[in-house]
């Protein structure tokens, strides 16, 4: 029994058929026609028809959107990047595709893909972590996707870890997406730049490119440069940080890490489990969970919006 999913990005939406097994069987990609909503909806309409012609089997289509879906799965209150506020996404494309519809936040479908079929496919109660240019989560409780009362639940990279600190775009201060993000680490890369020793080679690559990029820290860290290894440091410290305060609520038994960050894998690791344990309540009588990389990456939304919608539709 297959469905489709859709995953709305900021460059581009990518789209499949997926099996009960979370295989995709066909997949398509197009650019986001950032800006535009209506054509963002005809763009989606359009991959889903073409992908219902080439297997007219499919029992229904998720669509993972960015920003906050109400609990029933059919409204985006709000999406940052898109003009959608309060926006009856599911009505609009139920209105001209003949299946059974279905919405949902992209970071939820993501960690449904990772619990269902990908790193935490062994537990029954899973917290996912997204380490983006912001910070996602997922929450899977009990084997179901925590969603909330409102249906904004799981919005993790808004969590509060410094009183006061530095501001966030959701208007907060002190959020983890301003400690433990992609966005973050490069900060934190500059910083360590600014100071004698370690911060050598980032501060020679940033002064002959004129500053440093993403890319620039992660070939440094692969590199073994102690500078940009500082500075992963320092973010994994944060994300420890935040990961025991997720614990003494959710009790996860295995902490998943996804995103382009997360791909430096173990050297992350290292230190979100030192901070872990060392802001863990009761340590020493707490469990420890596992701490993994995601194994989807960027199949996830896909997979999760699609085998979303088909629990939905059948029920299960």
């Amino acid at each position: 029994m297959q469905a489709i999913g859709i995953d709305i990005g900021g460059t581009k939406i990518a789209g499949g058929v997926v099996t009960e097994l979370g295989e995709i069987v066909t997949e398509r990609r197009v650019p986001t026609p950032a800006g535009d909503s209506a054509a963002i909806v005809d763009a989606v309409v359009e991959m889903v028809r073409a992908l219902q012609a080439e297997h007219g089997d499919v029992v229904a289509a998720g669509v993972a959107a960015p920003g906050f879906i109400d609990a029933a799965q059919s409204t985006v209150y709000y999406t940052p990047n898109i003009a959608w506020r309060n926006e009856p996404l599911r009505a609009r494309l139920s209105e001209r595709l003949d299946l059974h519809i279905t919405i949902d936040n992209d970071a939820n479908a993501a960690g449904w893909a990772e619990f269902r079929f990908g790193a935490g496919r062994l537990a029954s109660d899973m917290t996912m972590l997204t380490i983006g240019t912001g910070v996602g989560g997922a929450i899977v409780a009990q084997d179901r996707l925590l969603r909330g009362g409102f249906g904004t639940g799981g919005e993790l990279g808004h969590m509060r870890v410094v009183p006061g600190g530095l501001p966030c775009g959701c208007g907060a201060r002190g959020c983890i997406e301003q400690y433990g993000s992609g966005r973050a680490l490069l900060r934190m890369a500059g910083e360590v730049a600014d100071r004698p020793g370690a911060g050598a080679a980032l501060a020679a690559v940033r002064e002959a490119k004129g500053e440093l990029t993403g890319h620039d820290v992660s070939e440094l860290m692969k590199a073994g440069d102690p500078g940009a290894l500082e500075a992963l440091r320092e973010l994994g410290g944060w994300l420890g940080q935040a990961a025991a305060s997720l614990s003494a609520v959710l009790d996860p038994q295995v902490f998943v890490f996804g995103g382009g960050v997360a791909q430096s894998g173990e050297l992350l690791l290292a230190p979100v489990r030192q901070a872990y344990l060392e802001h863990l309540p009761a340590r020493g009588y707490h469990p420890v969970p596992e701490f993994v990389i995601a194994e989807l990456v960027n199949d996830a939304g896909v997979v999760g919006a699609a085998d979303l919608a088909r629990l939905h539709a059948t029920g299960l």
